[in-house]
């Protein structure tokens, strides 16, 4: 892991992974296209902490310029390439879907190629909870079938998948993908429930409880989420010798592809969230109780005993420890 390219490297999750290899010595190149899908201010206020660290270069890019990331590409020569830079939101792609194509889509496909000409040892990405739409045996597994995507951004994300899998099968390019549940905590995207929630409370205002507060979520914190991401670094994978065609396993391959869900295992009712929010708060919310919206599902629940086998990692903050400690992030950012 000498030269890691994190990509999204001013959001949420690549700030905090971002941190955390830099922690570890490790020379981290933080791609990012600072877009305005969300406060541009939480982006540069992470970045600055960022670029405070030795060992930190940041490259604004976006990852649809083809010529921009083949360059990059070929001038860092990484040995490791994570890819968490994304067009993010389920409900966001039914109002912008080209967006998630341009990113999610022909981005993707460029990180591909760079891996592809340049060497790379281990591309780890991030795919979503999302992947497993209709699917409604709980818990979620990676060995079930997702071929029943619930909106655009879920089929981007299943995509991603199928387009891993087949340069790993072609070129032989280590590839693991991460499927995501319910990702919270400091420094979070301003477009996620928590965030919403705590500054509707704060202001007095009443909060979108959609599926009348009947969703249950695999809450998982962002630390919990970046440990797993770093042991995964180190798990290259390498194919399943019991991989059959007449039966096979989505879950992994015969080439050096894999599949983890990253999830708390234990989801939580989006009522009992809003709960342990107000508790941390000191203030009940007005709930405005509405019906499912369009692309969501009213349930996730991650299976992660093939990440505990193989990296030796359960997440498990409670939801009153990570909303305490998103609570206290808040409070200190914003002033309040």
């Amino acid at each position: 892991m000498s030269k890691i390219l994190v990509t999204g490297a001013a959001g949420f999750i690549g700030f905090h992974l971002g941190k955390k290899l830099l922690a570890k010595g490790v020379e981290v190149v933080g791609l990012d296209n600072l877009n305005d899908y969300y406060d541009v201010n939480l982006k540069f206020a992470r970045l600055k902490q960022l670029e405070e660290c030795p060992g930190f270069t940041f490259v604004k890019l976006d990852l649809s310029d083809r010529e921009g990331i083949a360059a990059l590409f070929a001038a860092e020569k990484f040995d490791t390439v994570v890819n968490l830079a994304a067009q993010a939101g389920v409900r966001y792609s039914l109002e912008n879907p080209h967006a998630y194509i341009d990113s999610n889509i022909s981005g993707f496909m460029n990180i591909l190629e760079g891996c592809r000409h340049n060497a790379v040892k281990h591309l780890v990405y991030a795919s979503s909870s999302s992947v497993y739409g209709a699917n409604t045996s709980m818990p979620f597994s990676v060995h079930h079938n997702v071929d029943h995507p619930v909106s655009l951004y879920a089929a981007t994300k299943k995509a991603n998948e199928l387009m891993a899998h087949t340069y790993s099968s072609l070129y032989g390019i280590p590839a693991t993908g991460l499927r995501f549940f319910t990702v919270y905590g400091p420094w979070g995207r301003p477009d996620m429930a928590l965030f919403l929630f705590t500054r509707a409370i704060l202001e007095g205002r009443p909060i979108d409880v959609f599926n009348y507060g009947k969703m249950r979520r695999d809450f998982t914190f962002v630390d919990d989420i970046v440990e797993g991401i770093v042991r995964v670094l180190d798990h290259v994978p390498a194919g399943n010798p019991a991989w059959n065609g007449e039966s096979p396993d989505p879950g992994t391959s015969y080439a050096p592809y894999k599949i983890y869900n990253i999830g708390n295992n234990n989801p939580v009712e989006l009522l009992r969230f809003i709960e342990v929010l107000e508790t941390a708060l000191g203030q009940t919310a007005q709930k405005n109780l509405l019906p499912i919206q369009a692309g969501d599902v009213p349930a996730t629940y991650a299976d992660v005993d093939d990440l505990m086998r193989d990296v030796g990692f359960r997440p498990e903050t409670s939801i009153e420890e990570g909303i305490a400690r998103f609570v206290t992030w808040y409070r200190s950012f914003y002033g309040v």
